[in-house]
C-alpha cells in the first residue's frame, strides 16, 4: 500500500498535464481528490474541528486507490486522537454515483482500543459529495 501511495505521489508530480484536482465535503471536512490516469486520492484540504488531535492536517491523504470504471478501489485510513499519527488503514470499495458527484466507499475495519486491536470489527461508510467550493 505505501508502495501505491509513493508511486501515486511520484505520478502526480511528474504528470502535471494530467492531472486534476477537485474538492469534495467528507463527513464535515473539505477534501481534495487527485488523479492521475485511473489513480485517486482524497486528502483533506480543510479539515474539520477536532480532527487536529488525531493527528489530521491540510494533506493528509484519508484514501488512495484506482478507479475502475466508476468503482474506486484502494485503501481508508482512520485517525484517533488517542493513537495520532498512527492510522489504521483498511480495504474500502464502492460506486461513482449522481451522475460522477458522489463516491461511496465502504469497508470492514478492525475496532482498537487505546491503540491495540480488540479483534472485533466495524463496517465504514465514508460519503464524498463534489463541492464547487474549493
Amino acid at each position: 500500500m505505501a508502495r501505491l501511495l509513493a508511486l501515486f505521489v511520484a505520478l502526480v508530480l511528474s504528470v502535471t498535464a494530467a492531472r486534476a484536482d477537485s474538492c469534495w465535503v467528507h463527513n464535515g471536512s473539505l477534501m481534495r481528490l487527485q488523479d492521475a490516469g485511473t489513480l485517486r486520492l482524497f486528502s483533506y484540504e480543510v479539515p474539520r474541528v477536532g480532527l487536529r488531535s488525531a493527528g489530521v492536517w491540510r494533506g493528509t491523504v484519508l484514501f488512495d486507490g484506482e478507479n475502475l470504471g466508476g468503482w474506486y478501489r484502494g485503501f481508508a485510513r482512520v485517525f484517533s486522537s488517542s493513537c495520532p499519527g498512527e492510522p489504521l488503514d483498511y480495504y474500502v470499495e464502492g460506486p461513482v454515483t449522481g451522475g460522477q458527484t458522489r463516491v461511496i466507499l465502504q469497508g470492514a475495519r478492525e475496532v482498537y482500543n487505546d491503540c491495540r486491536p480488540t479483534g472485533r470489527y466495524t463496517t465504514d461508510l465514508l460519503v464524498f459529495d463534489y463541492s464547487h467550493r474549493c
